[in-house]
């Protein structure tokens, strides 16, 4: 099952758990809780929902691993309501479950609760927060863009930031365009811990972790999406056009922009680099690996059925409103894993709400 979850195969899990229920019933709650976990990083929330319900025995863990990663799959509203089933059923929360609150409130936006859970943390549960649940806090005000807020946050702590929590603050600035608060972040950082800054970071931009660069090695630094299709996995690179279906895919992709442009699409063409005319720009944006992907997801899979991508890069910000549109144009929920988070594409509208 960890296996399964490492590299997103939901059929190959869902395999593992009608043998596990076969075989060695009644399960563990060791073992429940490790399904519950591969099903949400396969992105099926559905299948953790099913498995959560049915199990005849909950932990902590059962309920910290749900809110963590129903929040992960976008899905922070649900995350909050389980939060607020927990508590109902007289049950009390770890330090680690607020972890998962914070972020499903980075979510949803709603730095309010957020800061509302924060406080009960200690007042209500008697949980010292961590130097964690300030790196947490600071993400959830950071990733809704309140900059301001987690600055005068950090500077209210009641022990010195560490570098995590100044390293956190930084990447958001950068993210946002905030550079001259990014940059006062950096200076703490090189301050507290200089390791931490590689010669991205000290240039002013997001920086790469090492494990990140040793997969872009390992995959030749291309853009690649794999598509599940009938217990097969394809793989697409950027600019690609050596599938044996290219002709129908490219087909399938200008088709599809010309509905989507009647739906009010404009292709975001300052994501791509090159320097060729508007039209070859566009061209260009069809020639995405997940674009690829999609429409021999479209061409190969049944009608109506969800189609599943994993990018192994952050997705761009014309695909991501494209694929918000066609999800529509189709009728089928997208479901796309990039390097960021999941992302759940159903009637045009994404689940990350459009921060990732």
């Amino acid at each position: 099952m960890k296996a399964c979850g490492e590299v997103k195969a939901l059929q190959e899990a869902k395999t593992v758990h009608e043998h596990l229920i076969g075989s060695f019933s009644p399960l563990k709650i060791s073992i429940y809780n490790r399904i519950l976990e591969t099903y949400l990083k396969c992105g099926s929330t559905d299948d953790a929902f099913d498995v959560f319900e049915k199990m005849p025995r909950r932990n902590l863990t059962s309920w910290d691993t749900m809110i963590t990663g129903l929040a992960r799959n976008g899905l922070g509203e649900d995350a909050l309501d389980l939060f607020s089933q927990f508590k109902q059923a007289g049950l009390k929360p770890d330090a680690k479950m607020f972890l998962g609150v914070f972020y499903s409130c980075g979510v949803v936006g709603d730095i309010n609760e957020g800061m509302l859970h924060f406080s009960l943390m200690s007042s209500d549960y008697g949980i010292v927060p961590s130097m964690e649940h300030y790196v947490g806090v600071v993400d959830m005000l950071g990733s809704t863009g309140n900059l301001d807020e987690a600055l005068e946050f950090i500077e209210k702590m009641p022990f010195e930031a560490s570098a995590d929590v100044w390293e956190t603050l930084m990447n958001l600035c950068r993210t946002h365009g905030h550079l001259e608060l990014g940059d006062r972040c950096a200076e703490l950082v090189k301050q507290l811990d200089p390791s931490r800054l590689n010669e991205q970071s000290k240039a002013g931009l997001i920086p790469l972790k090492e494990s990140d660069l040793k997969k872009n090695e390992k995959k030749k630094l291309a853009s690649q999406s794999p598509l599940e299709v009938r217990s097969r996995v394809n793989e697409y690179r950027a600019g690609d056009t050596s599938h044996p279906a290219n002709d129908r895919i490219y087909a399938l992709l200008r088709r599809l922009k010309e509905h989507m442009k009647e739906a009010g699409y404009v292709p975001e063409t300052r994501f791509v680099l090159h320097d060729i005319d508007q039209e070859s720009k566009e061209e260009a944006l069809l020639a995405h690996s997940e674009r690829l992907a999609l429409a021999n997801g479209l061409l190969t899979s049944p009608a109506r059925g969800q189609i599943r991508i994993i990018k192994n890069l952050r997705v761009c910000g014309d695909c991501h409103a494209a694929f918000k549109i066609m999800s529509k144009i189709v009728g089928r929920e997208i479901i796309m894993r990039d390097a960021k988070r999941f992302h759940h594409f159903n009637e045009g509208l994404c689940s990350c709400r459009d921060f990732w």
